[in-house]
């Protein structure tokens, strides 16, 4: 079945996260945590940027301040 995945946080107390995560499982839902995802995040990021320090503080000056 194709299906849009949404992600979002759920907070469950720790007595029912073995509960949860069989739930999840028989679903066919991923489940992980913050760590997790924050992990899998830096182990995706490019290793070599081709930006100066001033390309960015050019770029974040504009996000910030140029709107």
């Amino acid at each position: 079945m194709d299906a849009a995945l949404r992600g979002f946080y759920l907070n469950v107390p720790k007595s029912d996260v073995k509960l949860f995560q069989q739930l999840a499982k028989k679903m066919g839902w991923t489940v992980s945590d913050k760590e997790a995802i924050l992990d899998k995040y830096i182990q995706s990021r490019p290793e070599n940027v081709e930006l100066s320090d001033e390309d960015i503080l050019k770029e974040l000056n504009s996000v910030r301040y140029d709107k």
